[in-house]
């Protein structure tokens, strides 16, 4: 009996995919069957690659297949893949109607079976594909068990030649001494030497000669000035002759007429030293890719994917006029230094010729918009913003290669604080030498790229900090602002002074315009439009300057005439008061109390509208630490020029320091003398503590009749100081009254050693809390004898009531002496980062500071209120802490701090009333505005 045949469906459906604006999309239609015969109309968009798709299901055939007029076939009907579908690929001339047409046929049911079949058996040869995947996987975690067995074992000689590398390093710490030993010896006798030069005739005779030279010939005079020229002409005649430009001659003499002569002899080195070989030595060059001119071809170029987020943080518009070659570097480096900062790329593809046009080819992922006609560099950044996603909009050069971790900080400073409107990067030459800092506009409406032609890696180019405008090669800012502004401004078009009056312009909004040094581009100057004003597109830097100069005449009346005020310039510091802060050397505010202090004044001076530059005496750029303080808009010096010339810096800049801000008796006379010497600056002098109590107590406690001389040497030094500076400062009134029993005259007051903004009691957790913590710097000898007396006299006692209790011992360099009484009860942890020591005061039951002899209020006792934790301390460790009776436990012997902890350490109810009134007690007396009420009349702070 004849089996019947299947039945065609009635309806069936088919789809269209092609890619669009950098997307997949797809088109469905449903086609009705009649005698066989199914159509399908799609509305397709033009010159798009596209494939029809038709599930056959195992249940149809397709017999003839149409496509209507306008539609080029590429591909003859096929299977897909997958095998599940039929597909055929297609161009349409135009967009329009797309209409397929095809006749199809119901399979017979032995037809279907074979299909079936041939599907099983492949789905059968998977099966079998797996299970010997599955036998290849148990063999390889075999070879991984032997392999983790060797590298076990491997470990263990690592170990062994890790004990025998300490006890090389000993010996070598033996020879270090030996060598430090004899390097002393040697600096004796250079002494020794020097002594003997100095003492000579000669000598004295050169020393009379040079004060009869200076008194003839000036530092800063236009003798010297004269003399300077004639030397730079003996020694780079070439170079010197070469830059005798006209224009220069005239700039020369006009400056030289205003009397700037400091100005000149800094141009005067800028145009030797960039081109001398000790000059490049120092520079580094930027890892830049290199350009291959020869690359013409698609295939000439690897394929580089970039990255898609759903919602981009950053849209980066990259405006583009062929040299596709730097376009494709500057993506790369896109790709490679961004980070983990969701971003788009957005090429804005101005009518190029070049292989920009198929640069999806080359780099998928890239947004490019393509213009139907040339709108030239200003329109084109325009009219690409428009199909910006990201909260921020961030303009590149496409003759740039962006370095390392050039993104992130961006993007951080510009949610540093309100009314940043617009930041920019630190833009160097590939030959690494600095392009700008920031951009000065002088009072004509000429433009100075701070810094130009020097080396990147000096203090003054490395801190952030606000600026008359910042080079368009890179900048960002958000979003909203851009189109509430309306974009670069077209009267600028097509190009050119377009970035400083965007800069202009959103300042007159209420924002602020910043330079982020951190943020490094690589920028190929010159690339896109020459170098040449005269002519092309260059020519409209002239024109355009004398747009902006009248667009912004009133504003630029406020500015210095050119080459005036670098120094405030720079910054926009015009009307701010200048403070100068000086320590031994850059604060490590996460080691030691007295770094904090002087950390948490500079933050106070910053928030409060001071232009601060700080000094470490070691001129040592110590990381984080120094990133951190320039990051906050503080200048750092550091690095041997200045190591050797900071007094040269003091005496250019006098004018400039209103205040100077000292610290430490053994750091301040050096600078104290030479700030009396060039400025008029108030100084004010702040001592931490008096090391000459802290000295004599210590004597006195150990009986050591040389620690009590150098109390006394260190007493007149102290009291020297502070007769020097129009204020001295300490964090209690201990060392007030101390200072006022020897000499009543001395200005001196007590400031809060430790500011906290933002407290809050937020309970105290008795049942999650455990054990003591004592937490200070080693490098402060009255530490590490009150962690020694901790172990040796409070510990044992504290064990015969508490057996289980433990007391971590949390500071920096802890020293053999204290590691070596190291047990299950007295852990040193050792070093720890703010976010552990916060930790450490949540999670331990009491904070214990027994503390034997010192000076001055102590930071450990502060900061564990400021957290809420109960503190355990001696007389000397409350010293200077109004009413420490009612915040703290107070005991001086070991045996009284023993029972107290034992009384107290599950006392819930005590403990959760010490935490609350200790919070009270820092916001009564240790806040920000507790701090300006002391220090407003030495700073003029309102």
């Amino acid at each position: 009996m004849m089996q019947a045949e299947k039945k065609i469906l009635t309806s069936v459906k088919s789809f269209v995919s092609f890619w669009q604006d950098g997307l997949q999309r797809e088109i469905y239609a449903t086609g009705i069957v009649e005698e066989n015969v199914v159509h399908f109309e799609f509305s397709v968009p033009g010159n798009a690659q596209c494939r029809w798709h038709f599930n056959t299901d195992f249940s149809l055939r397709v017999e003839e297949l149409a496509f209507s007029a306008g539609c080029e076939l590429q591909a003859e009907l096929g299977k897909s893949e997958d095998a599940k579908e039929l597909v055929a690929d297609f161009t349409m001339s135009e967009t329009g109607k797309l209409l397929v047409t095809c006749r199809v046929e119901a399979l017979r049911n032995e037809e279907i079976i074979q299909q079936l079949r041939k599907e099983y058996d492949s789905r059968l040869a998977h099966i079998q594909l797996l299970l010997q995947s599955e036998r290849e996987l148990r063999r390889k975690k075999n070879c991984l068990a032997e392999q983790l067995n060797s590298e076990k074992n491997d470990r263990e000689q690592e170990k062994e030649e890790y004990v025998r590398e300490c006890a090389d390093l000993k010996k070598e710490r033996t020879d270090l001494k030996k060598e430090c030993a004899d390097l002393k010896k040697e600096c004796a006798d250079l002494n020794q030497e020097l002594y003997r030069i100095t003492s000579s005739r000669r000598w004295r005779i050169a020393t009379m000669l040079a004060a009869i030279l200076r008194f003839f010939i000036p530092i800063g005079s236009k003798r010297a000035l004269a003399c300077r020229l004639l030397w730079t002409l003996v020694r780079h005649p070439v170079i010197f002759l070469r830059n005798l430009k006209p224009a220069k001659i005239k700039k020369f003499f006009a400056m030289l007429r205003r009397g700037d002569i400091e100005c000149i002899g800094k141009k005067i080195k800028h145009c030797v030293s960039p081109n001398s070989p000790s000059f490049a030595a120092t520079l580094t060059l930027p890892d830049v890719l290199p350009v291959h001119s020869e690359r013409s071809r698609v295939s000439d170029y690897p394929v580089i994917r970039v990255p898609q987020w759903q919602s981009p943080r950053v849209s980066v518009i990259i405006p583009v006029y062929n040299q596709f070659e730097y376009t494709y570097n500057c993506v790369a480096s896109i790709v490679k230094n961004s980070g983990e900062i969701p971003y788009e790329l957005i090429v804005a593809n101005d009518c190029s010729t070049d292989l920009t046009t198929q640069i999806d080819r080359i780099l998928p992922g890239v947004r490019c918009v393509t213009n139907e006609k040339n709108l030239r560099f200003l329109l084109n950044c325009n009219n690409a913003a428009k199909y910006a996603r990201g909260e921020f909009v961030l303009f590149l050069n496409n003759d740039t290669q962006v370095m390392e971790n050039w993104l992130a900080p961006l993007v951080s400073l510009m949610e540093s604080g309100e009314h940043v409107g617009l930041v920019g990067s630190k833009l160097i030459y590939p030959d690494g030498r600095l392009q700008e800092a920031g951009g000065i506009l002088w009072k004509d409406g000429s433009a100075w790229n701070f810094g130009h032609g020097q080396s990147p890696e000096l203090p003054e180019f490395n801190y952030v900090k606000p600026v008359d405008y910042i080079s368009g090669a890179s900048i960002m800012l958000p979003r909203a602002l851009w189109e509430e502004i309306g974009g670069f401004d077209e009267r600028f078009a097509p190009a050119y002074c377009e970035d400083s009056d965007l800069a202009f312009t959103v300042r007159k909004m209420g924002y602020r315009v910043l330079y982020q040094p951190q943020s490094v581009v690589v920028h190929f100057e010159g690339v896109s439009n020459g170098t040449d004003t005269s002519t092309g597109l260059k020519h409209y830097q002239v024109v355009n300057q004398r747009k902006f100069y009248e667009k912004w005449k009133d504003e630029l009346d406020k500015h210095p005439e050119n080459g005036q005020d670098v120094f405030c310039a720079r910054d926009r510091s015009f009307g701010k008061k200048t403070v100068l802060v000086v320590d031994h050397y850059v604060p490590t505010f996460d080691q030691d109390a007295g770094s904090r202090t002087v950390f948490q004044y500079l933050k106070l001076f910053v928030s409060k509208g001071y232009n601060v530059k700080f000094i470490g005496d070691n001129f040592y750029r110590s990381e984080p630490y120094t990133s951190v303080l320039q990051q906050m808009g503080i200048e750092v010096l550091y690095g041997p020029e200045y190591a050797y010339g900071w007094q040269d810096w003091i005496r250019r800049n006098a004018a400039y320091i209103d205040y100077a801000f000292v610290n430490r008796p053994h750091i301040a006379p050096k600078y104290m003398d030479v700030l009396r010497k060039y400025t008029g600056a108030r100084i004010v002098y702040y001592g931490h503590d008096l090391c000459f109590l802290r000295e004599m107590r210590e004597s006195e406690l150990t009986g050591d009749e040389k620690l009590r001389q150098s109390a006394l040497a260190w007493k007149e030094k102290e009291l020297s100081v502070m007769r020097k500076a129009d204020m001295a400062y300490y964090p209690s009134c201990v060392e007030v009254e101390e200072i006022h029993k020897i000499d009543p005259g001395i200005k001196v007051k007590a400031i809060p050693a430790y500011l906290f903004d933002n407290v809050e009691w937020e309970g105290y957790d008795f049942e999650s809390r455990r054990d003591i913590m004592f937490i200070g710097g080693f490098n402060h000898r009255p530490n590490v004898d009150a962690a020694v007396w901790t172990a040796k006299e409070i510990l044992p006692r504290l064990l015969e009531r508490l057996p289980e209790v433990k007391i971590h011992i949390l500071g920096s360099h802890p020293p053999k002496e204290v590691l070596e009484l190291e047990n299950e009860h007295f852990i040193v942890e050792g070093f720890v980062t703010d976010e552990q020591l916060q930790n450490f005061y949540h999670e331990s039951r009491l904070s214990l500071v027994p503390l034997r002899y010192g000076a001055g209020i102590k930071g450990k006792v502060i900061e564990a209120m400021r957290y809420g934790t109960p503190v355990v301390t001696t007389p000397i460790g409350a010293e200077g802490i109004a009413a420490a009776g009612e915040v703290a436990v107070i005991q001086e012997t070991a045996e009284g701090i023993a029972a107290c902890i034992a009384s107290m350490y599950s006392d819930a109810g005590r403990l959760t009333e010490m935490s609350r009134r200790s919070i009270e007690y820092i916001k009564e007396n240790f806040s920000n505005q507790n701090a300006v009420n002391v220090i407003a009349p030495e700073f003029d702070m309102e």
